[in-house]
């Protein structure tokens, strides 16, 4: 199920540099943009997913449609989506072969945590690494 061990996840914003960002926004008043700024900012491969805005930018970084379209793989998948739609973008982790997979402040999705668990993906459900990372002392 979803890690709570603030270990495990300070280990795993520390290791795992590639993010996909599922739902990004170009919208600065939105958080999913203010979240992959500062992923950015930090030195992370950011690769925003976004189907209504592919082959752009946010702050630098390629838009594609879907998790299918990024390669290579990303490490974390870094769901802005709400509860109930979470679960599709869970499986698509798992089929993308992503390592983890981090929902949002307010996204809780038990169920997709379990197959993503099961699947073998580290889980994180209701927290967000712009808080986590300066938090954890990880900033760079």
């Amino acid at each position: 199920m979803a890690i709570n061990d603030e270990g495990e996840i300070r280990d795993l914003l520390g290791q795992k540099r590639r993010i996909a960002v599922v739902g990004a926004s170009p919208n600065p008043a939105r958080a999913s943009n203010g979240v992959l700024a500062f992923l950015l900012a930090q030195g992370h491969d950011v690769i925003a997913v976004n189907p209504g805005h592919a082959g752009k930018t946010i702050h630098g970084a390629p838009v594609v449609a879907t998790l299918a379209d990024v390669e290579p793989p990303a490490e974390i998948v870094d769901i802005f989506r709400n509860s109930d739609d979470a679960g599709s973008a869970v499986d698509e982790a798992i089929v993308h072969g992503a390592k983890a997979v981090w929902m949002q402040l307010g996204v809780i999705n038990d169920a997709a945590a379990k197959r993503a668990d099961t699947a073998g993906l580290m889980v994180v459900m209701d927290r967000c690494p712009k808080i986590e990372i300066p938090r954890l002392g990880l900033l760079r």
